[in-house]
C-alpha cells in the first residue's frame, strides 16, 4: 500500500507503508540522512526508525532544532545513567529529561557519594560509548512485562512510574547495555555525541517531596563537536560574570529583603534612575504615537476579574483576595481589565478609533516560590503597558506599528537577533484554556499571520501557547553573548470587548465591538533590566548609566576645581559627582572602571589652569584633553541621542 508523505514546502511524495523517516531522508540524499536526529511526523517527534503507516507529514529535526537539540540531549541523559550504571551497579534511576541546555538524571546511588572526580571518570566512560556508535533501540512492552522487569530489579522508582502509565503506551529503550522505561524520542545512536561535560551535582528530592528520600541529580551538556562544546563553556564562563544578579548587587541598582518578602525588589536609587530613564523613552515614543497615559489602582473587586475571565483562566498566578467591607479584593495581577474601563467611561465613535491607552502600571502575580529567579521572575512587577482599541480596517496597520516600535527599541538597544513567537490556540482545549469562539480563533490568527508575513517579520508558529483571549507574539531576543530571553508580548483580545459591553458607534450610526491590542514591547522595569545587565555586562551606555561622569582630582589642591567642573556636568542635566577622597589617582580610575561608569575626568593643575579635563572613557582609556565647555556639548548630545 502506498502512502502520501508531505514536506515543509508542501511537495509530496509517495512511499509504501511502513517506511521509516532514515529511509524517506535517504530517499532525497545520503547527506541529509547522515545530518538529522529525529523526525517531526504529523506534529509528533518520533524515532528515526520508526515505520509510518499512514498519509504524513514529516519535518526532518537537526541538531540546530529546538527538537533537534532536545532529542539530542535526552539520548545523552541515557548515555550517561549506561556510565553511572557501569561505574556503581545497583544504581537507580528515577527520571532524565533534556533541559533548557543540556540535560540531568536523578538517581538513587545507595549510600555512595558523588564526587568532582567521579565526574571525571563518567565523562571518561560517556565518551568511551559513545565511541561504539550504539543504537537506540525501541520496545513496546505490556505493562504486566514491564512490572516484571523492574520488580527483578529491585527498582520502586521506575515500579512508581509505571503505576501512572496505561497498558499499551509503554515502552523500553535500550542502547549498549542499558535498558530504560522511555517514551523517547532517540537518536539513531551515541557516535553522534562527539563532546561531553558534566556540569553539577546536586541533590534533589523524590518527586519535588521533602519528605521523601533525597536523590543525586547529575547535570551535563553534549555537543556534535568539541568546538560548539568549546565555545558554550566559554559563553558559561562569559554569563556568570554578567549575572545580573551580582551585578545588580555590585553595581547597587536592586536589593531583596527577607522582611519585604520573595520576589519583591526593592529598587535602589542607582535602579530607579534606570527606570525612569527607561521610563522616559517609552513616554516620548509613545507620544509621538498618539497613546494616552492613564494610570490606574493596584487593586480591583472580584467583580471585574469574573467579567475578564481572569479568576477562572488565571486564579493560580493571583494572589488570594483581600476581605473589606463585604467585597472581595484582588492585587492587580494585569492592567487590561482598568483599561477597558476607561475606554468605556466615554461613549466612543468611529472618529476616535484607534484609541490607544498607555500605561507602566504595577502588578502583582503569585509566581511559585521555586520559580522566582533574580529579576527574571518576580512578584511585583512594572509593566510597560498599552491597549489600542481599533476597528478591523485599523487593526493591519496598529498591529505593524506596535512591530515598529519593537524594531526601534531594538536597534537602540543593540539587539540584533530576535525572532516573534506567534503563539496560537489548541481547538481541543476551547472552553477550558481558551474562550470558545471557534470562527473568531482563526479569524484573528489568519490577521496576525498576515502582519508579520507582509511586513517580513521573522516569526515561528506554536500551538497551545495563546493567551486565552486571542492569538499572541512573544517577542524573543538574544543578548550580546547569545543568551535567549522572552521580552515582550503582543495580544489580539477578540473577547474582552463583548465581555466589558466595550463599543464605538460606526460611520451608519451602529454599535459595533472594537478588537483590542495589548502590548508592552519594554516588557516590565525587571525584566528588562535584567536583560540589560546581562546584554550591557553592566557597562550601560551613558543615557541609562546611574552615573554618567566620575571628577577625578589628582590631589585635594584641585578639589575646588573638580566640584566647579561637577556642578557645571550637573547643571547641564549630566550625572556627574566628585571622587573627594584623599586617594592616588589610579586608585580612583581602577574603582570608576569597577563602578563601570561610562566617563571619568581627570583635573590637575593643567587642566584648571585651561579650564580643561583629561577625559578617560570606559573600556577605550585616555581620550586626551578638552575643555568644560566642549566636553559637555558632545556628553549632553550623546545621551539625548541614546547612543
Amino acid at each position: 500500500m502506498s502512502i502520501q508523505i508531505t514536506f515543509p514546502d508542501g511537495a509530496v511524495r509517495q512511499y509504501d507503508a511502513g517506511v521509516s523517516s532514515l529511509d524517506i531522508a535517504k530517499s532525497i540524499s545520503e547527506g541529509l540522512a547522515r545530518n538529522i536526529l529525529a523526525a517531526k511526523v504529523n506534529g509528533e517527534v518520533r524515532d528515526l526508525t520508526r515505520p509510518i503507516e499512514a498519509d504524513a507529514s514529516i519535518q526532518f529535526l537537526k541538531w540546530d532544532d529546538k527538537d533537534g537539540k532536545s532529542t539530542f540531549w535526552h539520548s545523552s541523559a541515557h548515555l550517561m545513567a549506561e556510565a553511572v550504571e557501569s561505574l556503581f551497579p545497583g544504581v537507580k534511576f528515577w527520571v532524565g529529561p533534556p533541559v533548557e541546555n543540556g540535560f540531568y538524571y536523578d538517581m538513587d546511588l545507595g549510600g555512595h557519594k558523588l564526587t568532582e572526580e567521579d565526574l571525571g571518570k563518567l565523562e571518561a566512560k560517556m565518551k568511551e560509548l559513545a565511541k561504539q556508535n550504539l543504537q537506540f533501540s525501541r520496545k513496546e512492552i505490556s505493562k504486566d512485562e514491564a512490572v516484571a522487569y523492574f520488580t527483578e530489579k529491585g527498582d520502586e522508582y521506575k515500579l512508581d512510574l509505571l503505576q501512572g502509565l496505561e497498558d499499551g503506551s509503554i515502552t523500553f529503550y535500550t542502547q549498549g547495555n542499558f535498558t530504560d522505561l522511555c517514551r523517547g524520542p532517540h537518536i539513531p545512536h551515541t557516535g553522534f555525541i562527539k563532546a561531553i561535560k558534566l556540569t553539577n551535582i546536586a541533590g534533589a528530592y523524590w518527586k519535588g517531596n521533602e519528605n521523601n528520600k533525597m536523590l543525586t541529580r547529575v547535570y551535563g551538556v553534549t555537543f556534535p563537536s568539541q568546538k560548539e562544546l568549546d565555545d558554550y563553556i566559554a559563553m558559561v564562563e562569559e554569563a556568570k560574570k554578567r549575572d545580573h544578579r551580582k551585578l545588580g548587587k555590585d553595581l547597587s541598582i536592586f536589593c531583596f529583603d527577607d522582611d519585604v518578602g520573595p520576589g519583591l525588589p526593592l529598587w535602589m536609587p542607582n535602579g530607579t534612575i534606570i527606570i525612569e530613564e527607561l521610563e522616559k523613552l517609552a513616554k516620548e515614543t509613545e507620544e509621538a504615537a498618539g497613546y494616552h497615559r492613564v494610570v490606574t489602582p493596584h487593586i480591583a473587586k472580584e467583580s471585574m476579574y469574573l467579567t475578564s475571565g481572569h479568576l477562572p483562566y488565571y486564579a493560580d498566578s493571583m494572589f488570594p483576595p483581600m476581605e473589606m467591607d463585604g467585597e472581595r479584593y484582588y492585587l492587580k495581577a494585569m492592567n487590561c481589565p482598568h483599561h477597558h474601563k476607561i475606554y468605556a467611561a466615554e461613549p466612543k465613535s468611529y472618529r476616535d478609533l484607534p484609541y490607544r491607552l498607555a500605561e507602566y502600571g504595577t502588578c502583582y502575580r503569585y509566581e511559585q516560590s521555586g520559580e522566582l529567579f533574580g529579576l527574571m521572575r518576580v512578584r511585583c512587577l512594572h509593566m510597560n503597558d498599552a491597549h489600542i482599541y481599533c476597528t478591523k480596517d485599523q487593526f493591519f496597520q496598529e498591529f505593524k506599528a506596535v512591530n515598529d516600535m519593537y524594531l526601534k527599541y531594538f536597534k537602540i538597544f543593540g539587539v540584533d537577533k530576535y525572532v516573534m513567537r506567534l503563539s496560537l490556540h489548541s481547538p481541543e482545549k476551547l472552553g477550558q484554556k481558551y474562550v470558545n469562539e471557534p470562527q473568531l480563533w482563526q479569524e484573528t490568527e489568519a490577521m496576525v499571520r498576515q502582519v508579520l508575513i507582509e511586513t517580513g517579520t521573522p516569526f515561528v508558529e506554536v500551538q497551545d501557547e495563546a493567551a486565552f483571549y486571542g492569538p499572541k507574539i512573544d517577542v524573543r531576543i538574544w543578548s550580546a553573548i547569545g543568551r535567549e530571553f522572552t521580552l515582550a508580548t503582543n495580544q489580539v483580545d477578540f473577547n474582552s470587548g463583548l465581555k466589558f459591553k466595550l463599543s464605538y458607534t460606526n460611520a451608519n450610526n451602529e454599535a459595533e465591538v472594537p478588537l483590542i491590542i495589548h502590548r508592552a514591547p519594554l516588557g516590565t522595569h525587571e525584566r528588562f533590566i535584567g536583560f540589560l545587565l546581562e546584554h550591557y555586562a553592566g557597562k550601560f551606555p551613558l543615557w541609562l548609566a546611574p552615573h554618567q561622569v566620575k571628577v577625578l582630582p589628582i590631589s585635594d589642591k584641585f578639589l575646588p576645581f573638580a566640584q566647579e567642573v561637577t556642578a557645571k556636568l550637573k547643571k547641564a542635566g549630566i550625572r556627574a559627582s566628585t571622587d573627594d577622597r584623599n586617594e592616588k589617582i589610579g586608585k580612583k580610575i581602577r574603582e570608576a572602571e569597577l563602578l563601570k561608569v561610562p566617563y571619568m575626568f581627570v583635573v590637575g593643575e593643567k587642566e584648571m589652569n585651561e579650564q580643561s579635563v583629561s577625559v578617560r572613557k570606559q573600556g577605550q582609556g585616555d581620550l586626551g584633553m578638552k575643555s568644560v565647555e566642549e566636553i559637555i556639548n558632545l556628553l549632553s548630545a550623546e545621551a539625548e541621542n541614546r547612543d
